[in-house]
């Protein structure tokens, strides 16, 4: 492009020239203060909790129990958050707690039936909270409306498997009335075995610890010679066993259409738990917590909506994390954003100290050097200017020494380059220039 003289038009490229010195100038006063903000980042990380495994194991129980089924939706709820829940089947809450113990072993959570174990012989363990109910059913052949299980001294009693939660709890109950192996018959099968034992009188009483819904109670509940014993000294037990609740099963619950049971029943259960050991991460404590509110808040039979998951009704101390959340709900973020995104958002929070430690004197500090530097490359040649001036009066310099010497300062300040809101000091400074010239015409 050319001007209507034909001569060249370099002002574009000018122009560009003084964009690009002006760029590297703010550069300048910018980098170190990025450089800056950047090296408080990586040192704050240091700080940061570590993320979350990618896997965690936990056991359950046997493969057709409920532990085993609420465990499978527990294992889709962290499969959308990108975290493996290995399930691990096991005979039962005693063989379960066997595992959180074991320091050698891979089980960091596990479900565990209140009343299993001491929190005083397990100070490792941690409770996240209980979830619902687990009556113990006690079916009697052969005698109509049991009522205490001191009926059932010197006959053959199912008590369930070895390293199951159902034995534990039921050779507890049964020592309390003074029932032992040595006066009276303990079966240790449990399941569906011991139903079809005492279905078959190979034993003539069987306790199950099971939720309502389990085909094993709808099966012996419809069988004529077999009744439901129901508990009338619950609250005797409840002073002498804190686990416990006494809970009202009313008639029909069962099925409404046989009217099973066919009269209110007084239960005892305790609360199906998730215990930890110190092995879990704090971040998939979070992540159970949650999972736990959407599965179990809703009730069942036996359950208000709302009544689970609870703080209440658990063997071992509540962890920090499930005690605050149980108090205050989920944390803020946890609220309004995937889990996901709030756990990093979370992680991240220690990054926030560095960058308001920083940014707040930076932002003060900028702005004032950033208008020094731009004055600084205008002001620096009034110090050039000033020594003519002095040399001139002073007659150490000739005239011709001197105009060339404002030539070159001239020269010098036409490629300082300056933001608009700084142009006023070079513009004024070539008007003195251009007034030193004259004193020099004069």
């Amino acid at each position: 492009m050319s001007d209507k003289d034909g001569a060249p038009d370099t002002s574009n490229g000018h122009n560009r020239r003084r964009l690009i010195k002006s760029l590297w100038a703010q550069a300048g006063i910018v980098t170190p203060a990025v450089a800056l903000v950047i090296a408080g980042f990586v040192l704050a990380y240091q700080f940061v909790d570590p993320a979350a495994p990618d896997r965690v194991v936990m056991a359950t129980g046997s493969q057709s129990g409920a532990y085993h089924a609420f465990g499978k939706a527990y294992a889709d709820r962290f499969a959308e958050e990108g975290i493996d829940l290995v399930l691990k089947s096991s005979a039962g809450s005693s063989q379960n707690l066997d595992h959180l113990k074991d320091e050698d072993g891979d089980i960091e959570v596990a479900f565990l039936q209140g009343g299993i174990g001491k929190a005083a012989d397990h100070p490792n363990l941690q409770a996240l909270g209980s979830i619902y109910y687990e009556p113990i059913w006690v079916f009697v052949r052969d005698k109509a409306n049991p009522r205490r299980l001191t009926e059932l001294a010197g006959k053959r009693i199912a008590v369930g498997g070895k390293g199951s939660g159902t034995r534990a709890v039921a050779l507890n109950l049964l020592a309390d009335n003074g029932i032992t192996g040595e006066n009276t018959g303990i079966v240790e099968i449990g399941g569906a075995k011991s139903a079809d034992a005492l279905s078959a009188g190979e034993v003539d009483a069987a306790i199950f610890v099971t939720s309502v819904t389990s085909k094993t109670v709808r099966r012996l509940l419809s069988q004529p010679t077999i009744s439901l014993m129901s508990f009338e000294r619950a609250d005797a037990y409840l002073r002498r066993n804190s686990f416990l609740s006494k809970v009202v099963l009313p008639k029909g619950t069962v099925d409404l259409a046989l009217n099973l049971p066919a009269e209110d029943t007084v239960l005892l259960a305790p609360a199906a738990t998730i215990v930890a050991n110190e092995r879990l991460h704090p971040v998939l404590i979070d992540l159970f917590l949650l999972t736990m509110h959407d599965i179990h808040r809703h009730g069942s039979h036996l359950e208000a909506a709302g009544e689970f998951p609870s703080p209440h009704y658990v063997s071992y101390p509540l962890e920090p994390t499930a005690d605050r959340f149980y108090e205050r709900g989920p944390p803020f973020l946890q609220r309004y954003l995937p889990f996901s995104a709030a756990n990093l958002l979370d992680r991240l929070k220690i990054m926030l100290l560095p960058l308001l430690t920083l940014l707040y004197p930076l932002f003060k500090i900028l702005p004032p050097a950033y208008r020094w530097r731009m004055r600084s490359k205008v002001d620096r040649w009034y110090k050039e200017l000033q020594s003519v001036d002095d040399r001139m009066r002073l007659g150490e310099i000739s005239k011709e020494e001197a105009r060339r010497r404002l030539g070159e300062i001239e020269d010098s300040v036409e490629q300082v380059s300056v933001p608009a809101g700084f142009a006023s000091g070079a513009y004024t400074l070539r008007l003195h220039i251009e007034l030193l010239r004259r004193k020099l015409d004069d």
